[in-house]
Parts: C-alpha cells; sequence; structure tokens
C-alpha cells in the first residue's frame, strides 16, 4: 500500500510502498476513505513530542473493512468504520466503571503486536511505527477491533472521518468531561478544528452565551457561525477581564483547546466560583500550570483534563451521526480543504503556520 511516512522532525513526508501484515486474532484490516490531518499529528512531526522513527503519522480516519481476524465480532468485510485511538478492553477497573477512554493509556500492550510477532507494518526489513494504534496516513490500517465503530453506509466518509477525533475530542469534553448545562456561560480557547467542536457542542447542549477566543479574526467570524455568541481576540484586549465583563463574573465552563501553558491558566482565570476549566490541548512534557492555590479552597474553581472527550465511542459516534443529518453538527463548515496524501505536509505545515482559513483539511482516497 502507498503511505507517507516520516523519517525526521519536519522533513516532508515520502510517499512510499509499505508492507502491512494480515489481520490476526482481533484485528481489522480497513481501506480507508478519508483522513484528517490534525493539530496532534503536528506535534510529533515537528519534535515537540517524540515518535518512533520511521513512522506513518494519522489518526482520524473511515473507511471500509476489507478482512478480520479471528475471534473478531464487532464489524465484519462491507463494514463503514470509523477509527479511534482511544480503544477499550472491556474488561479493566476503567472500562467498568464507564471510563473507556482512559484504557488505552494504562493497557497499550493490549491493541499492539508483541515484540516477538511479525510487525503490522514494515519497509523491506525495516518496521514501521505505528502511531497512536493506527496509522492513519496510508491507503489501509491494520488495528485491533477496538479502535472500530461501524456506522450507517449513508454518512459521507469526508465527515465521518472527522468524528473519530477532532469531533469527539470537541463534543465529548462538553458532554462528558464537564457535562455543560443548559443556560450555562461557556468560553473555549482556540477555534481549531477541536475548538470548533467544542462550541458546536455548547450551543447543542443549550449554553446561553458561548464565548471564542482566538488571535485569528478568520477563526473568530467561523466559530460564530458553529455557535459563538461573542468573540475575543487576546491581541486586542484583556481576554480574562473580557470575558469576565460580558459574563459579569465568568464562565461556568471554559474549555482550552491550544495546548499551551499561558491558555490553560486563562481558561482557569476565566471562571466564575465553582467553575470548570476542561484541558484539552496537548501540553508538552514538562510543562507545569500554575494557579493560586488558595483559590481552589475559597472559590471551588476546579480544573481537569479530557482524553478523547471521555467517550464511549461505540455510543457516541452513532448519535453524532445522527446530530450532524439532523443538521445541527456542523462538519460541511469544519473542512477547508481537501486533498491527496501528497498534500499532507503542507497541510501540517498550514496548521504549524496557524493559518487562519484553516479548520480541517482531509485526505480524500479513491
Amino acid at each position: 500500500m502507498k503511505a507517507a511516512v516520516m523519517r525526521a522532525p519536519k522533513a516532508p513526508l515520502s510517499i512510499e510502498d509499505v508492507t502491512i501484515s494480515k489481520p490476526g486474532p482481533r484485528e481489522v484490516l480497513v481501506r480507508l476513505k478519508a483522513i484528517g490531518v490534525c493539530h496532534s499529528d503536528v506535534h510529533f512531526w515537528d519534535g515537540a513530542f517524540p515518535a518512533e522513527l520511521p513512522v506513518i503519522l494519522g489518526h482520524e480516519s473511515a473507511g471500509v473493512v476489507e478482512q478480520v481476524g479471528s475471534m473478531v465480532t464487532a464489524v465484519k468485510p462491507g463494514d463503514h468504520v470509523i477509527s479511534i485511538l482511544s480503544p477499550f478492553c472491556g474488561t479493566c477497573e476503567y472500562c467498568l466503571t464507564g471510563h473507556m477512554s482512559v484504557c488505552h493509556t494504562v493497557n497499550r500492550e493490549l491493541f499492539q503486536r508483541s515484540v516477538t510477532e511479525h510487525p503490522r507494518l514494515s519497509i523491506g526489513k525495516e518496521k514501521v511505527g505505528q502511531f497512536l494504534n493506527l496509522s492513519s496516513f496510508a491507503e489501509q490500517i491494520l488495528v485491533h477491533e477496538n479502535t472500530l465503530c461501524a456506522i450507517d453506509k449513508d454518512m459521507p466518509m469526508d465527515r465521518a472521518c472527522l468524528i473519530g477525533c477532532g469531533v469527539i475530542t470537541g463534543v465529548g469534553s462538553v458532554f462528558h468531561s464537564a457535562q455543560v448545562e443548559p443556560g450555562s456561560t461557556v468560553a473555549v480557547i482556540g477555534c481549531g478544528g477541536v475548538g470548533l467542536a467544542a462550541i458546536n457542542g455548547a450551543a447543542i447542549a443549550g449554553a446561553s452565551r458561548i464565548i471564542a477566543v482566538d488571535l485569528s479574526d478568520q477563526k473568530l467570524q467561523l466559530a460564530t457561525r458553529f455557535g459563538a455568541t461573542d468573540v475575543v481576540n487576546p491581541s486586542k484586549v484583556n481576554a480574562i477581564e473580557a470575558v469576565k465583563e460580558l459574563t459579569k463574573g465568568g464562565v461556568h465552563y471554559s474549555f482550552e483547546c491550544v495546548g499551551a501553558k499561558q491558555t490553560a491558566e486563562m481558561a482557569y482565570h476565566m471562571l466564575r466560583p465553582r467553575g470548570v476549566a476542561t484541558v484539552i490541548g496537548m501540553i508538552q512534557p514538562g510543562v507545569n500550570i500554575e494557579i493560586p492555590g488558595i483559590e481552589l479552597l475559597v472559590t471551588e474553581k476546579r480544573i481537569q483534563g479530557a482524553v478523547m472527550g471521555s467517550n464511549r465511542f461505540r455510543v457516541d459516534f452513532p448519535r453524532l451521526i445522527d446530530l450532524y443529518k439532523q443538521g445541527k453538527l456542523h462538519l460541511d463548515d469544519l473542512i477547508s480543504d481537501r486533498i491527496g496524501l501528497e498534500g499532507i505536509t503542507g497541510a501540517m505545515q498550514n496548521l504549524l503556520d496557524n493559518k487562519g482559513s484553516v479548520a480541517r483539511q482531509v485526505v480524500v482516497l479513491n
């Protein structure tokens, strides 16, 4: 198969012929049809996070099941599926208490082949790293069955793929992690794909005021199409004071969708007493967040993390598709460009340069 292979940080990805293995027990081979280019891919491509090299990046994908291995029960050949980077085992403490999205962080070895087995991906005798259990910048993926959710076949693939990361991360953080209440106030910092999804989710949840915060006026304008009632550009005003003024004391819920110390602290300081700040962005290893300790006691403000929107994806994905079909989830407006495999390097550079016109760039395959 053809795949976009990363061999060095910040170097252009090379389109190479990669050998993909046959499905083993509980493994599924999927022919991909659409792949979203996410900022999380950029974090590994630009060297901010370590990656096993060579590696195929990509983790936001949708396609059609081609083959299944033994013991597979979740999907069958011909099924249309969305992938997710947070598989679940179904038997650990986190799965059994309804926190499936955490399972993959403590049970990593369950979803990969062992070092003694033939690798899923290789070029000649060289093993190719599988990124986040998926490696979606390719024509096919070979994955554990619990990374997949079967969906309706009438769902367009280029929209479906977005649900597998950016949308579930943003909307899920609103619905599950923070549990935004109708009539409450919300601030979303960072209006890329995940931030726009969080804004959309807050609107669906019934928030009365949704404040979009971003340095790009283009992204702020786009945010209003997803449900933002107000916009704040921190390059022009003090964002914390502006949000507090708009809400007469601070928001009930804030969402950090950038992945930086400054914006995480900003999300906390925008809260009113008993408010909840949810950090969604990928903050680099070694970076710590500083907040006034005494405020945690006297104001009962809270700050929390959320991985992949605290999802229950086999329940969530069909529901999100229904919301899209009802016109409530604005997946069409998320797509800023459609490209081929050879366009991925440029797409990631666009995200790295923080181009205001870019929401989600989608690789479309025949």
